[in-house]
């Protein structure tokens, strides 16, 4: 099917209703553009004004736009976002360069929202008032918008006299190399009943598939789309910017000689004049602009037909380049709409769990976590390949994936399925040669290659525990729904399950449905095939798996007790044997096991993983605990030492420690639904608690007893199961950094300094804009648990 165009642009008075309530934070770096690993723009330095750097790429490099303002017949230019002052000349007799003053940036999920007073030219009238809006919008009910990738501008003024906008981009947001040679041209978009539009377009004159400079993608075209009322030019970068300053408008020109990045740079811009009229009344206005980055295939993967270039999912509804562009543009009501149920939803999540501080960390992950993804596949069978941001550039990483899942829990656990679902089919092959489970599905995304050899990163407790841990947290969601039971609020943006139609069998499991329409908007999933809960479906999406777990369990019998000498996901530490986390990780999992066995009706199976379980988590607490008890040891034998025991919080996720449910059938090792004991000690869980309290630093919990430094994640699982003070204690001074951290050029790291706020001491560690930041959702996805018993 390709999708229809239709439905008007949401006017500005509208849209300001809709702008995210204040945030408390003022973190140093602010996402703008986040839609994938190649459309992902932030402003860095982002406590000061907007025009004093440019926005950069999340790997830090500046990266060209600019935007400006210009009262006509005043002859001032302000310069907003960017740089372009640089190409100004300050003692010019035809124009004057002014400053506007900046009131601040707020945030929510998916809107970055910058804003302004700009001066009135005369007493008769009052300042303007400018918010230059950034949503990339998140939508749980909508996975086709959820994988566009495009972006919106939106540029809103309320004031009482005229103003003049102008935008431009450059050639390095389609690569990396700025001695590459680019193309460009300028088309019109008409389709009916949808806004018409046009467009710049640019790409590499020599385009390398699948090919990254500088992490930038070296394939692929960038749309630069606004109102065909809009004048337009291209050309070099300070004849654009001066040609405004003196004029307040663009010339209708297009520069026909194509060069490379840098060459006398070559911008693209649009200019709209704004009108508000003639000093009677205050009124409002706006121009919405689009930023697109078009990838025939996005990724190639190793299927289990063979490698494979693999298409967006987008393309599966629309047919062209122009029908994603014009339909992306003319849908910014419906997503503006989708995107702030989520946000809502997640602020009040957030608040109830702790604090206004907690929804803010919430809020500026969330669009950090899904600008590692592609969405890609078909709408009969969806999937998502992530990229392992700048710690290496894997591909589908197991040790990223599952510290980003709390998210992909909270927000759209499908989307999780789709996740997974690359490193199953592969495996499933027997591309793979190892008994436990891979590491990576390629050294360096976009290709997912595999490893045919073996000799891939070597992780192997971690990778088995964590793809056990996360398929029961897959399988529970189908078993127990969405958390709406006991007097738990149900997200407002899921639909009731019982209203829901049953799944058909040849249907698949999370196959797209876009046939619902939710408060008039189309394109909205029906989930119905995918979330009626039940032991029917739980079972019809573990069988195809089911060997696979058996095997990776088999490998955690034999070695997770006692690890050898071995990585785990902290593989930044060094390797280490006999890691407790790691083995408690590995525990877990066989326990995992055993559900999912019980789900399958497997019985022998169930008491058969269940009583392993159970005696080496009993042999672990000997083996784990300082001698005196009172927490957790980095290593069996390190005597003296300390970890932050993140792996406590999957046996909370995965029911184990509260009852869930009673779903199933009595079995020899359930023999009533009356009747649970703890997997592991609740005392476990209020000591640790208490030594985190103890060890607590300025700007967070430390990760273990090596260093001073934490990682934010698993500090956030750990606060997920800690008492409500300490948890808070953990958010707050996570919170503290944000506000005060010096490190400005790099998207919210996960992994920083406790005591002084800094990168890691010896250098070499710089983790910028990572997914595993999803992990920061642990307290809001704990309550939805179990069905939501947690």
């Amino acid at each position: 099917m390709m999708w229809s165009i239709g439905q008007c642009l949401l006017t500005a008075s509208v849209f300001l209703s809709a702008i995210a309530d204040a945030s408390v934070l003022t973190p140093p770096v602010l996402p703008l553009v986040v839609r994938n690993p190649y459309l992902s723009t932030w402003l860095a330095n982002a406590r000061e004004a907007p025009w004093t750097n440019w926005p950069i790429f999340w790997t830090g490099q500046e990266i060209g736009m600019s935007i400006m303002a210009s009262i006509p017949h005043s002859h001032t230019v302000y310069p907003l976002l960017g740089r372009p002052q640089d190409s100004l000349s300050s003692k010019s007799d035809s124009y004057n360069i002014s400053y506007p003053t900046y009131k601040g940036a707020q945030f929510d999920a998916s809107t970055t929202n910058l804003s302004y007073q700009i001066s009135a030219p005369s007493s008769k009238h009052k300042p303007i008032d400018l918010t230059i809006s950034f949503l990339s919008p998140i939508t749980p009910t909508s996975t086709l918008r959820q994988g566009l990738p495009a972006s919106y501008i939106n540029i809103i003024v309320e004031g009482d006299y005229d103003i003049d906008i102008y935008m431009d981009v450059n050639g390095l947001w389609v690569t990396g190399d700025s001695d590459a040679s680019i193309t460009w041209s300028k088309t019109n978009i008409i389709f009916e009943d949808a806004p018409k539009l046009q467009t710049w377009r640019i790409q590499r004159k020599e385009e390398l598939s699948f090919t990254e400079v500088e992490d930038r993608a070296e394939w692929g075209r960038l749309l630069f789309s606004g109102p065909t009322d809009a004048s337009h030019e291209c050309g070099a970068s300070h004849t654009l910017r001066t040609e405004f300053a003196k004029t307040g408008t663009l010339r209708n020109k297009t520069d026909k000689q194509f060069r490379t990045v840098m060459d006398d740079e070559p911008v693209f811009a649009f200019h709209q004049s704004l009108k508000l009229g003639n000093g009677t009344s205050r009124n409002h206005d706006s121009v919405l602009f689009t930023l697109t980055h078009i990838q025939d295939d996005v990724v190639q993967f190793a299927s289990a037909r063979g490698l494979t270039n693999m298409r967006p999912l987008w393309k599966s509804y629309f047919a062209s380049d122009d029908a994603l562009v014009a339909y992306h543009y003319q849908d910014f009501t419906n997503s503006t709409a989708l995107a702030k149920k989520y946000t809502d939803q997640l602020d009040i999540d957030a608040i109830e769990s702790d604090s206004r501080d907690y929804a803010d960390i919430l809020a500026l992950s969330a669009r950090q976590v899904l600008g590692a993804v592609q969405f890609s596949g078909t709408a009969d069978a969806p999937l998502i390949f992530q990229k392992e941001i700048s710690s290496n550039g894997n591909t589908q990483t197991v040790d990223v994936i599952f510290p980003a899942f709390p998210f992909y829990l909270y927000t759209q656990p499908k989307w999780a399925a789709y996740l997974l679902e690359p490193l199953l089919e592969h495996q499933l092959s027997g591309q793979y040669p190892n008994k436990y489970s891979m590491h990576d599905l390629g050294a360096h995304f976009p290709n997912l290659t595999g490893h045919a050899d073996g000799k891939d990163e070597y992780m192997p407790v971690e990778e088995c525990g964590d793809m056990l841990i996360m398929g029961l947290a897959l399988v529970n969601g189908l078993l127990y729904g969405n958390g709406k039971q006991e007097g738990k609020q149900q997200p407002e943006f899921v639909l009731d399950m019982e209203q829901r139609p049953m799944l058909r069998e040849k249907d698949n499991l999370f196959a797209l449905d876009l046939s619902t329409s939710v408060d008039g908007i189309r394109g909205v999933d029906d989930d119905g095939h995918s979330y009626a809960p039940g032991l029917k479906l739980a079972k019809r999406y573990l069988e195809p798996y089911f060997r696979l777990y058996k095997q990776w369990t088999e490998y955690l019998i034999e070695f997770s007790l006692e690890p050898h000498n071995q990585l785990c996901t902290d593989d930044f530490a060094g390797w280490l044997a006999l890691q407790t986390n790691l083995a408690l990780k590995g525990i877990i999992g066989i326990k995992a096991m055993s559900e999912l066995s019980r789900v399958m009706g497997n019985d022998d199976e169930v008491v058969y993983y269940k009583n392993i379980s159970d005696t080496y988590a009993a042999k672990w607490q000997t083996l784990g605990m300082s001698r005196d008890g009172s927490h957790a040891k980095l290593a069996y034998d390190w005597y003296g030492s300390w970890t932050t025991l993140y792996s406590l919080y999957p046996s909370a996720l995965l029911c184990f420690q509260h009852p869930a449910l009673p779903i199933h059938t009595p079995t020899p090792s359930n023999p009533s639904n009356n009747t649970f004991t703890p997997f592991l000690p609740p005392q476990l869980y209020a000591t640790q608690s208490a030594h985190y309290s103890n060890i607590m630093q300025t700007y967070g919990l430390p990760l273990d007893s090596r260093h001073r430094y934490t990682k934010s994640d698993w500090a956030f699982s750990a606060a997920a199961v800690a008492s409500p003070d300490v948890r808070s204690k953990i958010y707050k001074a996570t919170a503290k950094w944000l506000n005060e951290t010096e490190i400005v050029d790099a998207p919210f790291p996960d992994l920083f300094e406790t005591e002084v706020g800094g990168w890691p001491e010896g250098g070499g560690l710089y983790f910028r804009a990572r997914p595993v930041v999803g992990g920061h959702f642990a307290g809001v996805v704990l309550g939805r648990s179990c069905g939501g018993r947690e």
